[in-house]
Formats: structure tokens, C-alpha cells, sequence
């Protein structure tokens, strides 16, 4: 299997898959990474409200949705690796000072700057994919990305955990440095530049304001950046919830590293089968049915709560089971839902994808922060909250099948 090469592009499909994950997992190591320090971070900048020790993952997520509406547009511009240089630029300047700040504020101002700088990577390897492939070979090999991308999540609590314990909680931003130093290195010599100078779209303001008009314009694409906000809703509010839920609803806060990863690395094999089965039911098709069997099983776990179930041995692993559904319907749905938003606008795949990537993050990092400030110790605020979005996503993705054009979708 090898990459369908422009004349400038001279590596392998494995290869590229590669280079690719690393690049958009520059966001999940970013968060995923800081999970286990959460509790200790609250203690130290701000123990007397426990939950703003979550704004340092939203304040990222925020960065990132920002900087996402210009590094795309840009690339189109300036080309694909000049932007990612950038981006790791300011991610490792932002990354320092995290380092060395003594105050909450000045952190979350970092990272909100360190997100900025980590929406290039992850905006740009999407228009990389774009600029090769299209309809459902787009989607497959996003789930391919998605496949790799998954194991940084699943190990970066763990190396956090480890680094937190040998040193201290800050210098988990020396790892940050590291991976994103790595990543693009990686990218820069094996990856030539794929916009020549004669198709990069000249960038001003009339010509951004066209594009996002173009973009916005497009009911396809409406619809499913609108399905793609619940489906990051859902991701985040785990993702922001599980360690809480972990230390004080179970009190397993040593050993939640390790089960995240045995959750993340399962949850994996959804991309495979969305590699798998995409080309036979579509894109809609998979997302319509993992937002429906989300809202079961996450109904059911509202009924073990309800019923007093939900404390002891059995409880903990209906919990465990339930992130692991979360996690693996995040592989049958954000990389469709991606794909098919960006289908019909790939002449303006760098300045499409900025657009889409910033309207489904600031939606959902919205979304799941409202959630998260409901945390009260118990996971009701967290079971309500991901059911409200399972069921709005299951009436959004039903609503995609309006513009199916025969096998695309």
C-alpha cells in the first residue's frame, strides 16, 4: 500500500500514517499527558477550588480552537511545513514557561498560547490528508492516522505519571518539548512540501472571509460540523472527568494510568473497524449507529447510578467499560464526520479544515466545560451530561442522511 504521491512527496503509506498521528497527537499528549498531576496542580495553585485545576486542559482546548481559524488559512498561503514549524515554535517557547510559572493565571495563559501553537500541526496533517485523498480512501486513512494517533493517549498518563514521581509535575512539559520536537523533525525531512508556489491561495482578508463563507454556506458540511461538536462534547467531558472521577468517586488515583491505558489502547481497534467497514455502510451510516449505542449504554449506566449500584467492584467496572465505549465511539465518528465535511471543499482543504477543526472545538470545549464545573464529586454531572450529547449527536447524524450522493457517505 503506498501513498498516492504528488511530485513532491516521496514516502510510504506506513510512513506517512506515521508522521501524521504524531503530528495531530501533539493535542492528546498535551492533555492526556497532564492528567495524572491534575490533583497535585489544585493542591498547589488552587486548593480552595479543586475543579479550576480543569482549565488547564479547557484553556489548551480554547488556544487551540483559536489558532486553528488562521493556521490553515495560512498554510494555504505559505505552504504546509512553514505553518507547523511555527506552530512548534511557539509550543516550545509557551511549554518553558510553563516551566517556570509560580501562578495559575500565568499557566493557563501559557497554555492557552502553548494550544495556539498546537493547532498547526493538528490542523495542517489534516489538509496533508486532504491534499491526497478524498471521499471514503480519506476517511480509511484517517482511521489509519487514528489508529496510531491512539497510542499516545493510552501511554501519555503513565510517562506523565512517571515523570511527575521521578522529578516533579512541571517537568512534564519537558516531555511536551520532546515529542513536538520529534514529530517535526520527523515531518521536516521526510515530507517535502505539497502547495507550490502557483496553488497557494494569496491570504487576505477578502479572500479568508470568502473561503469561510464558502464553507459556511455548504449544508453538508453544517450538518456534520454540527454532529462533530457533540461528538468532541463527549470526548472531552471524559477526558476532563475521568481522573476526578477516578481519586474521588473510586479513590484509585494511583492506578489510574494504567487503566486509562488498557482503555485507550481497546478503545484502538475502533478505527480499525472503521477502516474496515466504512467502504461497505458509509460514513454516516457508522456515526448514526455509535451515537445510538452510545445513548443506551449510557442510559443504562444513568439506571446502575440511580439504582445505588454504582459504588464497590461493579460499579467500577461498569464505569470502566462505559470510558471504554466512549473512547471507542470516538474512532467511528470524528474521523467520518471530518471526512465528510470536508469533502466538497478540498481546493480550500487547509482553510476548510481551520474552520471546521475551530467551530466543533469551541462548541465542544464549551460544552464540556459547563459540565465539568457541575462536578460534584459523584459522576451524575458527567453521566447527564454525555447521554444529553450522545442523543442531540444521534438526531444530528440521523439528519446527514439527507445529503447522502449514493456510496460517498
Amino acid at each position: 500500500m503506498h501513498v498516492r504521491k504528488g511530485p513532491s512527496l516521496r514516502i510510504s503509506t506506513a510512513e506517512f500514517v506515521a508522521i501524521m498521528a504524531m503530528l495531530v497527537a501533539t493535542v492528546a499528549i498535551s492533555i492526556d499527558g497532564l492528567l495524572p498531576a491534575l490533583s497535585i496542580i489544585a493542591e498547589e495553585l488552587t486548593p480552595l477550588r479543586p475543579n479550576n485545576a480543569q482549565i488547564i486542559l479547557s484553556s489548551f482546548v480554547a488556544g487551540m480552537a483559536i489558532g486553528t481559524l488562521i493556521v490553515g488559512p495560512l498554510s494555504d498561503s505559505y505552504g504546509r511545513k512553514p505553518i507547523i514549524y511555527g506552530g512548534a515554535f511557539i509550543y516550545i517557547l509557551t511549554s518553558v514557561v510553563c516551566v517556570v510559572s509560580q501562578s495559575l493565571e500565568l499557566i493557563l495563559v501559557a497554555r492557552f498560547l502553548q494550544g495556539v501553537g498546537a493547532s498547526a500541526p493538528r490542523v495542517v496533517a489534516q489538509a496533508l490528508v486532504r491534499d491526497f485523498y478524498k471521499g471514503r480512501e480519506m476517511a480509511r486513512i484517517s482511521s489509519f492516522i487514528m489508529i496510531v494517533f491512539a497510542l499516545v493517549p493510552a501511554v501519555a498518563p503513565l510517562l506523565g505519571s512517571f515523570v511527575m514521581f521521578a522529578f516533579d509535575w512541571r517537568a512534564i512539559f519537558f516531555m511536551f518539548i520532546a515529542f513536538v520536537a520529534i514529530s517535526t523533525i520527523w515531518m521536516g525531512l521526510r515530507i517535502n512540501e505539497t502547495i507550490s508556489e502557483e496553488n497557494r491561495v494569496k491570504f487576505n482578508l477578502r479572500n479568508l472571509i470568502s473561503a469561510f463563507r464558502e464553507v459556511l454556506s455548504h449544508p453538508l458540511i453544517l450538518s456534520a460540523v454540527t454532529t462533530l461538536v457533540f461528538a468532541y462534547s463527549i470526548l472531552f467531558v471524559g477526558i476532563f472527568l475521568i481522573q476526578p472521577v477516578f481519586e474521588r468517586v473510586f479513590g484509585r488515583p494511583e492506578t489510574f494510568p494504567y487503566w486509562f491505558a488498557a482503555i485507550a489502547l481497546l478503545a484502538a481497534s475502533s478505527s480499525y473497524v472503521n477502516a474496515r467497514l466504512v467502504r461497505r455502510l458509509g460514513m454516516r451510516m457508522l456515526t448514526n449507529i455509535a451515537f445510538r449505542t452510545q445513548v443506551g449504554l449510557s442510559t443504562i449506566i444513568l439506571l446502575v447510578f440511580g439504582l445505588g449500584y454504582f459504588d464497590g467492584e461493579f460499579g467500577f467496572f461498569c464505569f470502566l467499560f462505559w470510558m471504554f465505549s466512549i473512547f471507542f465511539q470516538a474512532g467511528l465518528t470524528m474521523g467520518n464526520l471530518t471526512a465528510l465535511a470536508m469533502e466538497p471543499v478540498g481546493h480550500i482543504a487547509g482553510t476548510a479544515a481551520s474552520l471546521i477543526s475551530a467551530i466543533a472545538t469551541i462548541g465542544s470545549v464549551f460544552l464540556a466545560a459547563i459540565v465539568g464545573q457541575f462536578f460534584d464529586g459523584t459522576p451524575i454531572a458527567m453521566i447527564v451530561g454525555i447521554t444529553l450529547f450522545a442523543s442531540f449527536g444521534a438526531v444530528s447524524a440521523h439528519r446527514l442522511k439527507r445529503y447522502e450522493r449514493g456510496s460517498e457517505l
